[in-house]
């Protein structure tokens, strides 16, 4: 039995072990494995926004097709006549209008928005700081309609600020707000407002506060420490509220529809008109095509201007 139990020994011998099976020859694949996890995992994440912006890119090369076509026939036929009509004079003034608000609007929303994110960034309660962001969230919490509705009741002839005005003697009869600019220009401020905040309050909450104790040790005022110390270091987040007020403002539509009716006819108003009346699709997508391409070259254009600028600050200082 000896010389069995020797060659049945050496056989259990030369089977290798589950230990030796997973042992280095294998460790390069698993580390391979790993890594392209690892790599993986990111796109993974990425996965819901990039199918938001697949679909948004398709509905946008439907609309581009469909401002080609011919009424009747949206997406057979091909024409140019769509956007030569765009050159009228009242779509032109429609768009003039339209970039002026959105461009008078988002002037008035950042400068609004520069004291309360300094007060959002700066403040030690935690308190203060959740009221506050309540506060600046609370219009986007509401329902646009909603908004535009309290407007009428403010703005409207009989609405609180005429009251407010003629109790105060400042005004002998009521200001008509009401279908005119400044009052389309007040409901686009009040809506858009959050979207100039957030971004630079959160721009400001990134500026260590050794830089304004720098600039208050060598003399320099609160109004200075801010021009020249604390916006320039949050001029990314003050530039991305800015643009992203005016790109929300430029198509808007609800807003401008209820504060201003026909009177005012901002390019979202006529897009709809072009629509919901005529049923004139290819009409409207041209519209649709020159708004987004003028907003686009409008936020491209100040951007450029602003880097251009803040190189040129930094090249001076050198």
């Amino acid at each position: 039995m000896t010389p069995m139990l020797a060659r049945f020994s050496r056989r259990a011998s030369a089977v290798p072990s589950p230990g030796a099976a997973s042992g280095t020859p294998d460790e390069p694949a698993f580390d391979v494995r790993q890594t392209a996890l690892a790599k993986a995992r990111p796109w993974l994440l990425l996965t819901p926004i990039l199918l938001f912006l697949a679909v948004l890119g398709a509905a946008a090369l439907v609309v581009l097709r469909m401002s080609f076509g011919t009424q009747g026939d949206e997406w057979r036929g091909f024409t140019l006549q769509n956007y030569a009509n765009l050159l009228d004079g009242y779509f032109m003034k429609s768009l003039w209008l339209t970039l002026r608000l959105a461009f008078q609007s988002m002037i008035c929303a950042v400068l609004l928005a520069i004291p309360v994110a300094l007060a959002m960034a700066r403040t030690e309660s935690r308190l203060a700081r959740r009221l506050l962001l309540a506060g600046v969230l609370l219009p986007l919490l509401v329902n646009l309609l909603l908004q535009g509705y309290g407007w009428l009741i403010i703005l409207g002839p009989a609405g609180l600020l005429n009251h407010a005005l003629l109790a105060s003697g400042l005004v002998q009869r009521p200001v008509m707000w009401l279908y005119r600019e400044h009052g389309v220009l007040l409901g686009l401020i009040q809506t858009a407002f959050p979207l100039a905040v957030l971004p630079l309050s959160s721009a400001m909450r990134a500026v260590s506060r050794s830089y304004e104790e720098a600039a208050a040790t060598l003399g320099a005022t609160r109004w200075q420490t801010l021009r020249h110390v604390l916006l320039p270091l949050a001029m990314p987040g003050l530039v991305a509220g800015a643009l992203l007020v005016f790109a929300y403002n430029a198509s808007a539509f609800a807003v401008p529809l209820l504060l201003g009716g026909r009177r005012v006819p901002m390019l979202a108003v006529l897009v709809h008109d072009q629509v919901a009346p005529l049923l004139n699709w290819p009409a409207a997508s041209a519209s649709g095509v020159v708004l987004m391409v003028a907003t686009l070259t409008v936020m491209a254009l100040s951007q450029r201007l602003v880097h251009r600028t803040q190189r040129l600050g930094e090249e001076s200082h050198a």
